[in-house]
């Protein structure tokens, strides 16, 4: 039985891998879908109050990308890996379309800093917040299509049929690639199947430029079957979900940075402020301190609708103080969201015993560790709870619509409770396991695992006030 299954999985890799040029067709069907919902809208008269999505494209745009495109394509990163990335993003697409025509340029070492995933992600999630992206189409052409045209600059400036804005500058690929750890599928290479001889070897264009030979989960892999098969040596397989975290991904400094402080920090933030009425109170306090000296300018709504939210015709607007106090909540939350999940990581960290990081040896022969190596490992671990929240605060777009459609969403709040209690068992579980790799004795690792728990806290409060509170 079990047999059959991995054929059957095997099968499908070298369908996928067969019907290459029907997946280009779908591909560019979605480009055209994209670009129509990105462009007409924008061109379009706001909608009222009493526009829905069945009778005008704005809406239905907005639905499409924020009711339904991102809080699902999330959810499918865990489910069948990076496959949105290499057989359905109208993104990915065009960037390698543009680098199959380009000028085919090195690509620079700058480019390959290993911050920018943070960095853009980070700047994304900020800027779409100052502009409304949630709601407004401008504001959507500027967030999405600005990244679309970027993506083919970059694509026609490096590389040659590769995806390079893919693998070094795409907003969404460190988040999409730390949740394809858990996604119960992979390209397995077999190491003793590629030594063997073979007499004839066809290129495979690897998009995302990944070393094949030595590929080993499926993090970075975009899913699209070029390679099934190839030397014999690779072959989509079955694997456990929790597999990758804990054989294979060992993290650095800049995944536990997204993880705890942009997944898990910057993005709750992000998703609460115009919940909060703390923000209301802090903007209040700041405008009164401001009156009382005569400062008057960061009062005024003068701002372009590319900088801060500026449409006056439907009495939406924002001052450069709205602007600065969602610049300060937005810190805040990952400061104090952030900031106690690693402090949390780094005292279970110090409660076990040193993690010495596998096959990485010194001089002499032993065992390398370097002094935040533990704290990456385990942050690891945190990776459902911080994709469950941001599934939870883009779900909300969904939920608003849905409401505005007229429809009964009383079971929203026990779905989102019941999600968010599974994603934190499922990270406590991962953390006794990665606990178990460092020490198996129950008392260190119960330990360790609670003082995880007790940096969590604040996140999980973050949660409850935005579902019950306010």
């Amino acid at each position: 039985m079990a047999y059959t299954f991995r054929s059957r999985v095997a099968r499908a890799g070298g369908f996928l891998r067969d019907h290459q040029r029907a997946i280009r067709r779908l591909q560019w069907v979605i480009v055209g879908v994209y670009v129509f919902l990105l462009v007409v809208p924008a061109l379009m008269t706001l909608p009222d109050r009493t526009a829905s999505v069945f009778n005008n494209l704005t809406v239905l745009a907005q639905f499409a990308f924020w009711g339904i495109w991102w809080p699902f394509v999330l959810v499918s990163i865990p489910l069948f890996g990076r496959a949105w990335c290499g057989l359905f993003c109208p993104e990915g697409a065009l960037t390698e379309w543009a680098s199959g025509h380009g000028r085919g340029g090195a690509i620079p070492h700058w480019m390959r800093w290993g911050g920018w995933p943070f960095v853009a992600f980070a700047l994304t999630t900020v800027y779409g917040q100052l502009v409304s992206v949630y709601q407004y189409p401008w504001a959507v052409a500027a967030v999405l299509g600005g990244s679309t045209v970027a993506a083919m600059i970059v694509g026609w400036l490096y590389g040659r049929e590769k995806r390079v804005w893919c693998k070094y500058l795409c907003p969404v690929s460190g988040v999409f690639n730390l949740l394809a750890k858990l996604a119960p599928w992979y390209y397995r290479v077999d190491p003793q199947a590629w030594r063997q001889p073979v007499r004839r070897i066809e290129s495979i264009n690897c998009a995302p430029l990944l070393p094949l030979r030595n590929m080993k989960g499926a993090a970075e892999c975009h899913m699209c079957g070029r390679c099934s098969d190839y030397r014999g040596a690779i072959t989509l397989s079955p694997r456990s979900p929790e597999s990758e975290i804990m054989h294979v991904a060992e993290g650095d400094g800049w995944q536990t940075t997204l993880i705890v402080f942009g997944l898990m920090g910057l993005a709750v933030g992000a998703f609460l402020w115009s919940a909060s009425p703390w923000f209301v109170t802090i903007k209040q306090a700041a405008a009164t301190w401001l009156v009382e000296r005569d400062i008057y300018w960061p009062l005024a709504q003068n701002a372009p609708w590319f900088l801060l939210t500026h449409y006056p015709e439907v009495n939406d607007s924002f001052s450069w103080l709205d602007g600065a106090v969602i610049l300060l909540f937005i810190a805040g939350a990952a400061l104090c969201v952030g900031g106690p999940a690693f402090l949390g990581l780094w005292l279970a960290d110090r409660a076990l015993p040193a993690w010495r990081r596998p096959g990485v040896l010194d001089a002499s022969g032993r065992l390398l560790r370097s002094r935040l190596a533990g704290v990456h490992k385990l942050a690891q671990g945190l990776i459902p709870a911080g994709g469950a929240g941001v599934f939870l605060g883009l779900s909300a777009t969904t939920l608003t619509l849905l409401q505005h459609e007229g429809v009964p969403t009383g079971w929203a709040n026990p779905a989102r409770f019941l999600l968010l209690g599974l994603a934190l068992a499922w990270t406590l579980r991962f953390e006794w396991r990665l606990a178990g790799l460092r020490c198996r004795r129950p008392s260190v690792r119960v330990a360790a695992v609670g003082l995880v728990g007790l940096g969590l806290a604040p996140f999980c409060v973050a949660w409850a006030l935005f579902f019950v509170v306010w």
